[in-house]
Order: C-alpha cells, then structure tokens, then sequence
C-alpha cells in the first residue's frame, strides 16, 4: 500500500501557510468608520475579520452596542463583557458606547423601530465625524430581528454616511470551518495561481463567492485574537457557541455589499 504520508504532510503545510496571513480585496473606507451591533458579543462572532483589518492598518474605527443584552437578565454583566472584548480588539475606551435604550432592548421576537435607532445613532456619527458605518444586512446573518433592524435605522438619518453591510451567506456556506479562508483566498488569488478557471468558478459558484466584492479573510493570528475575544464573553460560552466558533465562516471572512443611499443616486 503507498504511503501517503508526505503528501498529507505538504497538504498541510500548505493549508497553514495560506491560513497563516490575512488578505483582503478592495474595501474603501473613509475616514472614521463606525461598527454598529445590536448585542455584546456580535463584534466578535461577525465582525472581528474586519475589525484586525481596520486597526492593523490604523484605520479609526469606533463602536456602538444598541443594547446591553439583557434578554436573560445578564445586561450590566454583559456590558462589561462586552468592554474586555474591545479591548482585545484594540478600540480604545473613548471610541466604544454601549447603550440601554427602552425601546431597543434585546428581543428575539421583535425588530426595532428605525425610527429609534436613527435618533439614538445621530448623535454618536455627527460627534464624532463618522464617514463610514459597518453593520449586518437586512438579513443580520442569524435572522435575529435586532440584526436585521439596523440597516434600515441607519438609512433613517438625515445625512447618512457610507454604509456597508455584511453579507449574509447560505446556511451550507456559513459553517464551512477553516475551509472557508482557504476557499476565499483560492477565489481571491485565482488570477495570481496557476488555479484552473474551471476548478475556481466551480468553488466560487458552490460557495456564491466573489473575487470582485469587498472580502476580508482573517489570519491564524487575526482568528486567535477572535477567539480570545469571544471568550470575554463567559456569560455566553454555553456548548452551541463553542460549535460557532469553530466552525463559522465569520470568524474567518467578512463578505461587504455597499449600500447607496437613495439621495447618493441623484
């Protein structure tokens, strides 16, 4: 019987070296760029990807919680949580605001007011010059109502900035592990590889990825750093939240669609 063994290993070796460093397509930002999450602890289960990849290089980035995620009681526990997270994420205290509004608490079975969201928002982009915001999609990656509530309380300001919106992917991409960076860069290096077009469309096409869409992949490192963060959040590491983040892609790769505001099309 042959032994596989070195070509495993090489298979291996391969697969770390590509893990090993992070690698983005374009994303233009402008200046100060605002991440807007409804819950303690989605800054490092969606977003952190891009979160390393703004930081690392020196990009401003601010955040702001909408609520404290006092669904079950642990609201000023979480906050705190929420606060040990940022700091593994380098945004400093005075660019980080959480908030406990009324009317925008955390709630499964309810979407917010965007109306609300607008009003407690504006304060936060015109005080400190916010020219972009990064938040979920209409679909918040997880369906939760909150999520999906934030696009359009953004689109509720008077003079919105530059708004993107991560991605939301098909249930059989979103948890596709360690295979989802290695797939991402095999897209987004397809013109620099002897890659068969075939073979890469293939993958491209099974997984909907784009080699021209704004696209973050993290690295080992950028995905440690995550990990820790996530850990910040103890209250939260029930055994279903350990199988997340091992295996969702968002730990891994952040997906952004640009939204033009209709005012922007005239």
């Amino acid at each position: 019987m042959a032994n596989h063994s070195p070509w495993i290993a090489c298979l291996v070796v391969v697969a770390l070296a590509v893990l090993l460093q992070p690698l983005q397509s374009p994303l233009l930002l402008k200046g100060n760029v605002l991440l807007l999450t409804a819950h303690p602890d989605d800054e490092c289960m969606f977003f952190a990807p891009t979160i390393r990849a703004l930081t690392r290089a020196q990009t401003p980035v601010y955040s702001l919680c909408l609520s404290i995620g006092d669904a079950d009681g642990l609201g000023a526990l979480r906050r705190d949580e929420l606060a040990r997270s940022l700091e593994v994420l380098d945004i400093p205290p005075h660019r980080r605001w959480v908030v406990d509004h009324p009317d925008l608490q955390d709630n499964f079975t309810a979407r917010w007011d965007p109306v609300t969201i607008a009003s407690v928002l504006q304060p936060y982009v015109a005080s400190n010059n916010i020219e972009t915001i990064l938040t979920f999609d209409a679909s918040g990656i997880s369906g939760h109502p909150n999520h999906c509530s934030l696009p359009d309380g953004v689109a509720h300001l008077s003079a919105p900035p530059a708004l993107y919106t991560l991605l939301t992917r098909p249930l059989h991409a979103k948890y596709t592990g360690v295979l989802a960076p290695l797939l991402s860069k095999l897209t987004l290096y397809q013109d620099h590889i002897h890659v068969s077009p075939a073979v890469a469309k293939r993958v491209a096409h099974l997984l909907r990825l784009s080699a021209t869409q704004p696209t973050i992949v993290a690295g080992i490192y950028d995905y440690l750093t995550a990990l820790q963060a996530m850990r910040a959040h103890a209250s939260q590491l029930v055994w279903f939240r350990w199988l997340y983040v091992l295996f969702s892609r968002y730990m891994w790769v952040n997906e952004w669609v640009e939204v033009v505001h209709p005012q922007s099309q005239i």
